[in-house]
């Protein structure tokens, strides 16, 4: 897909230009320059040549092979000429010109006419204010930006020119090679999600990088990224880490689960690795590509000197990781041939006095070490050896260890040599050893979700169906819960005190009195609970308090009674909600419940619908999880109820999309095999959406 625009028969540059100063000029020199194959035809009405080559008057003149157009002319030219291109059946066209829709309403005008004119024929197009495109295996550069990388195996794709262009001066300087980079500019064509797949497709390609603000079908690329992650490391910058817009949300779970808590979701759900900084982009791209990738999270350090290894375990420990504890063989095999005053307890130190071959003789040994997954070799600077040679020695050690090895060699200067060597070798080189962590840190959770069975069925069982969708119907969330099987406690609707009292006779004291109430979403802000109620006088007495309470504070607000539930005891408070996002769909959401729930924030958010692997996975990232595993005077909670609760309330809004918000805070957790009930529910419909008829479950 897409092979004009990496590996074109002919280019032709509509807007050449003669002046160096001019884009048109810059990509004329970069397929020269660069050592594009191809025939080059610079297209301008007033000029012969352009670099030696020959111009043509109009894209009419061109003659074949040519598959690909670059087109640089002001915007308002831009459409007659992709009318032309297409007369001259060109199919792919990369339009740099800028004065789009990033200018205002005249520019999207402009943008639908050239969708309009390229699917008039047949056309596809990368931009507009756009960069272009790079391979450097063609290799082919389109782009008007001075310089190009080294041939490598990481591919990058982004919707921002400027950091295209940052990219690739910085790559000349660190002498990182890459195997293509496109700008994507406006996307009004060709989409990141298909550029997706292209880079997958590309034997050259090892590791995918983006910097990406948005995507165009957020399920969309979900699929493609998770069909390329299980191929080839995704890892993806994200610009806009703000909230979405001012919406109003009628749960915890609403204000929960923002714009920038579904994006990571989504990455997380297709195995898509999101850096927070370029710089992580491509520490990590580099490990992930020249490196195995580690069997477990146990790091050994090897070092000549005490600091920079101080700094490299509190990283490490910070990313999750785990200081290797060699084996009394490994450390007694050190002692015999370290210098006597080293340390052969991780992190090892081999002392400042140390060279080459005393690193290649302990890296060996910690590589060796079946305690051991991974390793980070640090040289402070010193100048009894060249840096160059320890780089030669790591390299070669590391090549017979089926382990990974990130080198921090530390410094500016000195090391130009050493960075090369290791470069050549596939060694990742870190100026400082903390950045080191990051990259293992993202090597790990890369092989835990390649090992993450994500796509094992779910059997539901006792669902019912026709009252589900009689419950929807009717707004009744209580029943819907219950039609799915998600226990509750005994509750009942009582409109009087007499009538409460009865029912509090009939569930057993201790009870729970709560406001009943659509127009109050959270009861205990305005007095709408009472908890621990004895006995029969209580009861009366709570029903007119809470009564009283609303109808002083919120005169306006409709009140259908009081819910008499039965009062639990021993066990913890777990949210569980969902909410439908515009891009993503459904989102699930899990931790600490209670009324503070946004105050805390202690919560995981998945991308619905959830396998029992996911939901485990998510209830693990919380605090919730941790207690649920046992935690003080705290017995282990029933994690299983957690995770069919979590697992059901996916299955309800996979299988009723006019669901916007469903909450169940708090998800009361009893102790282990004792089950977990929902106490407190609430949902919220939006007629907006498209609604099902029936559930087939």
């Amino acid at each position: 897909m897409f092979v004009p625009f990496f590996d074109p028969k002919g280019v032709a540059i509509i807007g050449a230009s003669r002046d160096p100063h001019k884009l048109g000029y810059g990509v004329v020199r970069n397929l020269v320059e660069y050592r594009y194959k191809g025939p080059v035809y610079p297209v301008n009405s007033k000029a012969n040549e352009i670099l030696g080559y020959r111009c043509y008057k109009s894209i009419e003149d061109v003659p074949d092979p040519v598959d690909l157009a670059v087109i640089v002319v002001p915007a308002k030219y831009v459409v007659p000429v992709l009318d032309q291109c297409g007369k001259r059946n060109i199919k792919n066209a990369i339009i740099v010109s800028g004065g789009f829709g990033e200018t205002g309403s005249d520019g999207k005008k402009l943008e639908k006419q050239l969708i309009s004119k390229a699917n008039e024929y047949d056309m596809r197009l990368i931009g507009p204010n756009c960069i272009g495109t790079i391979d450097t295996h063609t290799p082919v550069n389109t782009t008007f930006v001075v310089g190009m990388p080294e041939t490598g195996e990481i591919g990058f794709l982004s919707q921002s020119g400027a950091m295209v262009a940052a990219v690739i001066d910085w790559a000349r300087g660190a002498g990182v090679g890459f195997s293509r980079i496109v700008s994507l500019g406006n996307q009004i064509d060709v989409s990141e999600t298909e550029m997706l797949s292209t880079m997958v497709n590309d034997p050259q390609t090892h590791v995918i990088t983006a910097y990406i603000e948005g995507v165009k079908d957020g399920r969309t690329f979900m699929q493609e990224a998770e069909i390329a992650s299980k191929k080839k490391p995704v890892l993806v910058l994200k610009g806009g880490h703000g909230k979405s817009g001012a919406k109003a949300v009628a749960s915890h779970t609403g204000a929960l689960a923002g714009s920038d808590e579904a994006y990571d979701a989504a990455f997380t759900h297709s195995g898509v690795l999101r850096a927070d900084t370029m710089e992580e982009l491509f520490d990590w791209a580099r490990a992930l590509a020249w490196q195995p990738l580690p069997k477990g999270n146990r790091i050994a350090v090897l070092t000549n000197a005490g600091g920079p290894a101080i700094m490299a375990v509190d990283a490490l420990e910070k990313a999750g990781m785990n200081i290797a504890d060699l084996t009394k063989e490994t450390r007694h095999y050190l002692k015999k041939r370290l210098p006597a005053a080293a340390s052969v307890s991780n992190p090892v130190d081999v002392l400042a006095g140390s060279g080459p071959a005393t690193y290649a003789v302990a890296l060996d040994a910690i590589l060796s070490d079946p305690t051991v997954d991974a390793a980070l070799v640090i040289q402070a600077p010193q100048d009894w050896f060249l840096p160059a040679s320890l780089a030669e020695v790591v390299a070669e050690v590391a090549a017979v260890h089926d382990k990974p090895v990130l080198a921090s060699i530390m410094g500016k200067a000195s090391v130009d040599q050493a960075l090369a060597i290791l470069h050549q070798r596939k060694v990742p080189n870190f100026s400082f050893p903390e950045r080191a962590a990051s990259a293992f840190a993202a090597m790990l959770k890369r092989m835990q979700w390649l090992e993450t069975p994500n796509h094992e069925c779910h059997d539901f069982l006792n669902i019912d169906p026709k009252s589900a969708s009689k419950a929807v119907k009717n707004k009744n969330f209580a029943n819907l819960l219950e039609s799915y099987n998600i226990i509750q406690p005994p509750s009942y609707l009582s409109t009087g005190p007499d009538e409460a009292v009865t029912y509090a006779n009939k569930i057993g004291y201790p009870v729970v009195l709560k406001l009943a109430s659509e127009d109050l979403t959270h009861k205990s802000d305005v007095g709408g609970v009472l908890l621990n109620i004895q006995n029969e006088k209580e009861v009366k007495r709570g029903y007119k308090e809470i009564i009283s309470k609303v109808k002083k504070q919120h005169p306006k607000a409709k009140t259908e009674g009081i819910l008499v539930q039965k009062m639990l005891h021993h066990g913890q408070e777990v949210i569980v909600g969902a909410k439908r996002d515009d891009q993503f769909g459904p989102l699930v959401i899990v931790g600490s419940g209670g009324t503070e729930v946004e105050l805390t924030r202690d919560i995981a958010t998945g991308i619905a619908p959830l396998t029992p692997a996911q939901a485990d996975q998510l209830l693990n990232k919380t605090q919730a999880g941790v207690r649920l595993k046992g935690w003080r005077d705290k017995k282990p909670g029933d994690r299983l109820a957690v995770i069919d609760a979590m697992l059901r309330i996916s299955k309800i809004m996979m299988d009723y999309p006019e669901i916007s918000e469903l909450e169940i805070n708090p998800l009361y957790v009893l102790p282990k095999d004792e089950g977990a009930f929902a106490v407190d529910i609430r949902g919220v419909i939006d007629h907006h959406l498209p609604v099902k008829e029936s559930v087939n479950s």
